[in-house]
């Protein structure tokens, strides 16, 4: 699994050379592990400086969970923005942790303006701008 994470694109041949096997039990492991759901699916990793998104924030954002409908209502409108790369509902003092990638902080700055702040559920949005990706496996 360790190679595919690091490259997708790699060829059964070059795989199987990389883990020690021969190409036939390799691409029979690969498909299993893809039917058994460990392998999720396959895509290209951006650059988000290039793709003009280089401006990373995760909020924390607090909402007001009156009932069950809320809640989807609140996840499905995430899901809509492009801006919004990765959504978790967490425990604790907050109920989420979303990471938003945009151009430069006037574009987050109309982003929480105008897409979150008009969401019914949201009670409180605390943003935290990063300075330096170290590291990142998505």
């Amino acid at each position: 699994m360790a190679e595919l994470t690091r490259d997708g694109r790699l060829s059964n041949v070059d795989l199987a050379a990389r883990v020690g096997l021969t190409p036939a039990p390799c691409l029979r492991r690969v498909k299993r592990l893809e039917a058994d759901g460990v392998i999720a699916g396959y895509q290209a990793r951006l650059d988000p400086e290039a793709a003009g998104r280089g401006f990373c924030v995760y909020m924390e954002v607090e909402i007001t969970m009156t009932s069950q409908d809320v809640v989807e209502e609140f996840e499905t409108a995430l899901t809509t923005y492009d801006e919004v790369t990765e959504v978790r509902r967490v425990y604790g003092a907050i109920d989420y942790l979303i990471r938003v990638e945009v151009a430069d902080s006037n574009a987050y700055e109309r982003f929480q303006t105008e897409k979150m702040y008009p969401l019914p559920a949201v009670r409180r949005i605390v943003s935290h701008t990063t300075m330096k990706l170290i590291k990142s496996l998505l």
